[in-house]
């Protein structure tokens, strides 16, 4: 059977530094998560599973109208992103029964220039090399999202520790680095995220 890959979104922040909630905000006629989400449909994935706070109805309304995804939502608000992630891997582990030859893939949410052919050929990396655990994209030797984890490391990241997050496993596990510059056009920044109001201006500005 061919491996499968899931897209894991964590939207359960709450925009401190933005000041007011981002992920419905306009951008290009759309609410600034679609452009993530439309690219994880682009994508080869087998299923986007979106985790949110379960005070977000909002957030909810607007992802079952304008999308088909798994939305999760915990009991209590996930306190960081790796509560989210654990959260996600808990609903895929009971709903897909996932096997150790899958993986599963991590960006934010607020990442409107998300790019489906990084997604793609992160994926066709762990295709053609199993017994790697993690694959990383970079631009001109930056580092960027999606990380593409083996579900063979789902079990450790349930086992972090309260001081740990995704980046001490993939410190440990020294990932693959995957050249992505010659995918994209110009000067095209896919891992461009929105934190800030500077930042959500200047994004909005280029459209």
């Amino acid at each position: 059977m061919t491996p499968r890959h899931f897209a894991i979104v964590p939207a359960a922040g709450t925009s401190v530094r933005m000041g007011r909630a981002k992920l419905l905000l306009p951008l290009s006629r759309k609410p600034l998560i679609a452009h993530a989400i439309e690219a994880w449909e682009r994508s080869s994935v087998e299923r986007i599973v979106i985790v949110i706070r379960p005070d977000d109805k909002a957030l909810a309304d607007a992802l079952n109208a304008i999308c088909d995804v798994d939305v999760v939502i915990p009991d209590v608000p996930p306190p960081d992103m790796k509560a989210s992630i654990q959260a996600a891997l808990k609903h895929i582990e009971a709903r897909f029964n996932p096997s150790p030859s899958d993986g599963f893939l991590v960006a934010p949410a607020d990442m409107p220039r998300l790019s489906a052919t990084i997604i793609d050929r992160l994926i066709q990396r762990h295709l053609a090399a199993p017994g790697e655990n993690v694959f990383v994209p970079t631009i001109n030797g930056r580092r960027g999202h999606p990380t593409l984890f083996s579900w063979r490391l789902a079990a450790e990241i349930h086992r972090l520790a309260a001081d740990e997050g995704l980046n001490s496993i993939v410190d440990r596990q020294q990932p693959e680095l995957v050249v992505c510059e010659d995918l994209i056009a110009g000067d095209e920044y896919p891992f461009a995220d929105i934190d800030t109001p500077e930042q959500y201006r200047q994004l909005a500005g280029d459209d």
